[in-house]
């Protein structure tokens, strides 16, 4: 079983850049497109960005487009999200999540099934 383990969260002020790292514990999921998402507090969770297992095709929420990169390292296993000029409303927990089926078509839509325990991230103003 894929189990992605998050990490880089913290507090940044607002404008700044962060970036957070997904590894995998257990199975390597090199051959899983993976996602992040995010909750606010009081607020639903949303999707942000992910990216194919292949790494390349990746999508993003029109809330961070054109300020957030996704990316895979396959030589340390890891996927990693950058978000710049960061706002208060970026403030949430950050989860990563990888696909129920390995080598999924970039054409579909990957079905998150092994999700991480989320971490923080604090944009202060």
């Amino acid at each position: 079983q894929v189990q992605p383990v998050e990490s880089g969260g913290g507090l940044v002020q607002a404008g700044g850049s962060l970036s957070l790292s997904c590894a995998a514990s257990g199975r390597t999921f090199s051959s899983y497109a993976v996602g992040w998402f995010r909750r606010a507090p009081g607020k639903e969770r949303e999707f942000v960005a992910a990216i194919s297992w292949t790494g390349g095709s990746t999508a993003y929420a029109d809330s961070v487009k054109g300020r957030c990169a996704i990316s895979r390292d396959f030589v340390k296993n890891t996927v990693l999200l950058q978000i710049n000029s960061l706002k208060s409303e970026d403030t949430a927990v950050y989860y990563c999540a990888a696909d129920a089926k390995p080598y999924r078509p970039a054409a579909q839509t990957p079905e998150f099934a092994y999700w991480g325990q989320g971490t923080q991230v604090t944009v202060s103003s």
